[in-house]
């Protein structure tokens, strides 16, 4: 029986109304977190090009930036947390999601759980590292930008690594339900009953005209 958070494409969540309130609630939320990190990103993006532009202006025309190289790095570090924040959103970092959907369910649940717990162990730590470092940092500043703490900086790694554990949880009930079974399939599951039909009827009439 399948688990009615996994919406109502399942045959049990689409027969309760808690079952669709839930994954109608689950769906803003997902859309709320994607666009909010969509938009984190192209800002940071943006402000990254500005930033290497202004650089190598300055840098030709012999009056180098001083904040450049450090600011350049820490928004570079910055649009790589989001970022892979958003590209979990979307399951689009690299993985074997064709080998797992040929899997039986029997099969293929208990191995994306056993992945997705690796997955949250690793930034689970990753976070606790991170909120770690904000003791160690202490009052520390920028070298090139003395009025920018550490800290600020350095946030980036807990709540990056929180932003992809959210990320992971919000797509997991999809993952483990698996591909919705789109029109070449079904296609192609009409073709071969088809098929299978036909060739039962073929049997028939075989089997009576033979003597």
């Amino acid at each position: 029986m399948t688990p009615w958070w996994l919406g109502p494409s399942s045959s049990q969540g689409a027969d309760t109304a808690a079952g669709q309130r839930a994954y109608a609630v689950r769906g803003r939320i997902r859309r709320g977190f994607r666009v909010t990190l969509e938009v984190v990103v192209l800002a940071l993006m943006a402000a990254l090009a500005l930033v290497v532009v202004l650089g190598v202006t300055f840098r030709k025309l012999g009056a180098a930036l001083v904040w450049y190289d450090e600011v350049a790095s820490i928004l570079l570090a910055w649009l790589t947390f989001y970022g892979a924040a958003l590209a979990a959103l979307h399951r689009a970092h690299i993985g074997f999601p064709g080998l797992l959907d040929r899997l039986g369910p029997a099969i293929r649940r208990p191995l994306i759980l056993l992945g997705e717990v690796f997955v949250l162990a690793f930034f689970l730590v990753t976070a606790w590292g991170g909120w770690r470092v904000f003791g160690i940092l202490g009052g520390e500043t920028l070298a090139s930008l003395p009025w920018m703490p550490q800290r600020f900086t350095q946030s980036v790694i807990p709540i990056g690594a929180v932003l992809y554990i959210t990320a992971e949880l919000l797509t997991l009930p999809e993952v483990l339900a698996g591909p919705p079974a789109g029109p070449a399939q079904e296609a192609g599951e009409r073709r071969g009953g088809a098929d299978e039909a036909a060739d039962g009827r073929n049997d028939d009439l075989a089997s009576e005209e033979s003597p």
